[in-house]
């Protein structure tokens, strides 16, 4: 017990960390409202699940043993952040508060294409990140008993961090968007994505290094 709770902590400081999944988040949630951040967290959450399979299935270990296989992640993974950065801070205009409350109201091609997107941009990103590999390798076997079924054990440990990922993740999106309805200040919204641009831009140069 004082194990799990070991990695909860653990598990619970990686996820609050901010990285390039809140960046993403912050940038979708901002740019088209919460449905669209909820689509993102969805996305985050397919992505563990992707690399949860990965790892039941043996694979992540010979990802990580494979230099070829590791930098060709690493690297696509760079080069994708590096462009959803370039792209939000290149991006014309985001949606006001009266758009999105009529997008919601009347379901509309651009809402939904946005949500896909958004849904899309978490679950390619988080599949290019060679930084999850190393936390089903290093991490999460310190928590294992090899004495019982091993890949029970991942499932548990992969679903603990996926659903405190989920929550988390869920909140901010509460909190941004409670923040874009305080602050109506268009300006101050474009001026922050542009920044979330940057900052997605500066994790894809650091994934890269």
């Amino acid at each position: 017990m004082d194990s799990l709770l070991t990695y909860i902590s653990i598990a619970a400081m990686m996820v609050i960390i901010p990285g390039a999944d809140t960046m993403l988040l912050v940038k979708n949630t901002l740019s088209y409202g919460p449905k669209a951040g909820r689509y993102t967290v969805l996305g985050m959450a397919m992505g563990l699940s992707f690399w949860t399979l990965i790892a039941i299935l043996g694979l992540s270990v010979v990802i990580a043993k494979s230099v070829i296989l590791f930098s060709t992640i690493k690297y696509l993974g760079a080069a994708y952040l590096i462009y959803l950065g370039i792209k939000s801070f290149f991006a014309k205009s985001i949606f006001s508060l009266e758009e999105i409350q009529e997008q919601a109201n009347t379901p509309a091609k651009p809402a939904n294409r946005h949500n896909k997107d958004s849904l899309m941009q978490a679950l390619l990103s988080n599949i290019l990140n060679p930084k999850t590999v190393l936390v089903y390798i290093t991490i999460m076997p310190q928590f294992i008993n090899l004495n019982e079924n091993v890949n029970q054990q991942l499932i548990v440990l992969a679903l603990i961090l996926t659903l405190l990922a989920v929550g988390w993740f869920l909140i901010l999106v509460y909190l941004i968007d409670y923040a874009k309805k305080w602050l109506k200040n268009s300006k101050f919204q474009k001026a922050f994505q542009k920044s979330t641009g940057v900052i997605l831009v500066g994790f894809g140069i650091k994934t890269g290094i």
